[in-house]
């Protein structure tokens, strides 16, 4: 992954900071512990970026979540009834199925193509917070 360094496509499927991609932005980096899916750290250590935009940001996530929910149900759906031959009632089984055992990665990916939407990569970002606090 790491030829896609400085890509939002990085971020996406790494989970690390959208602006320095040197942090995971979650604390617990394995999205299957489910009491800890959502939790996020604050800032990024690296470049002080700040998650949260605004109360609620994350809100629009659900959107996102769907589209990424409805292409893993289409993915499911060919897998089991054209490459596995299987009806239409075990291609039912295999989208539900499917889409419950996906669910913290479909979660976490529509955060961090959310969140990349609104912030963009700067290879300065880490000299520039240094610069700032020692300003301060």
């Amino acid at each position: 992954m790491k030829f896609l360094k400085g890509t939002k496509l990085y971020s996406i499927f790494t989970g690390t900071c959208p602006v320095c991609q040197e942090e995971s932005m979650y604390k617990e980096k394995n999205p299957f512990k489910l009491s800890k899916v959502y939790e996020m750290h604050e800032h990024c250590s690296h470049c002080g970026t700040k998650y949260k935009i605004e109360p609620s940001f994350f809100y629009g996530a659900m959107y996102v979540s769907y589209a990424v929910g409805v292409a893993f149900a289409v993915a499911s759906f060919i897998i089991a009834h054209y490459f596995l031959g299987g009806g239409l009632l075990t291609s039912f089984f295999a989208i539900v199925g499917t889409l419950i055992i996906f669910m913290p990665i479909i979660m976490r990916l529509s955060r961090n193509i959310w969140i990349n939407f609104f912030l963009n990569y700067d290879k300065d970002a880490v000299a520039k917070a240094k610069r700032q606090n020692q300003d301060l």
